[in-house]
């Protein structure tokens, strides 16, 4: 999916937009909906007459596991990156959450890389590697790295993302590092 087609000879715009969808974070909450339906017919099927511990830790681990596993598959099923005058930020799923706004004054350069794997990042999802940085992985594919002046690196997926690297670069060009944003 490409949300905004760039050429070399575009103008930098004033806002560049790009997103990265897994749909297989839909099967995995299929999964966790499947818990989850499973622990409410547990407790709704069940005479509770007999191991009522058993039964009840077996209701509430189905549920909390499928409240878990829906949420947190759904929380990265898409990445969104928005970049303005003043910062790079970063939003997952559906209501934004986890999010990360880096102000251009803390980027030191970006970089394109052609594939970025959850393999190489131990998964989907906001991810730390002490000897990596940070990344935030929704599918294998093209990816911006982000140089930032505390010598950390950020690492996104997204669509697009030579388009979206050429527009940081323009604007770090024009900002003073380590000045507020």
């Amino acid at each position: 999916m490409r949300d905004q087609p760039h050429t070399e000879d575009d103008a930098t715009p004033e806002i560049w937009t790009g997103r990265a969808t897994n749909r297989v974070q839909w099967l995995l909450a299929l999964a966790g909906a499947a818990c989850l339906a499973l622990g409410i017919k547990l407790a709704v099927d069940s005479a509770w007459t007999s191991g009522i511990t058993a039964l009840t830790m077996s209701v509430v681990g189905c549920i909390a596991a499928g409240l878990l596993v829906i949420f947190g598959t759904l929380a990265f099923v898409h990445v969104d990156l928005r970049l303005d005058r003043e910062c790079v930020e970063v939003r997952c799923g559906h209501i934004g959450l986890p999010r990360r706004r880096i102000p251009l004054s803390h980027v030191a350069g970006a970089d394109f890389t052609a594939l970025v794997t959850p393999r190489q990042w131990g998964g989907w999802g906001y991810r730390w590697r002490p000897e990596k940085g940070t990344a935030v992985v929704v599918r294998r594919g093209e990816g911006i790295v982000l140089s930032l002046w505390d010598g950390h690196t950020f690492t996104i997926t997204v669509d697009n993302a030579e388009s979206a690297v050429r527009v940081i670069r323009a604007r770090l060009r024009s900002i003073t590092p380590g000045t507020a944003a």
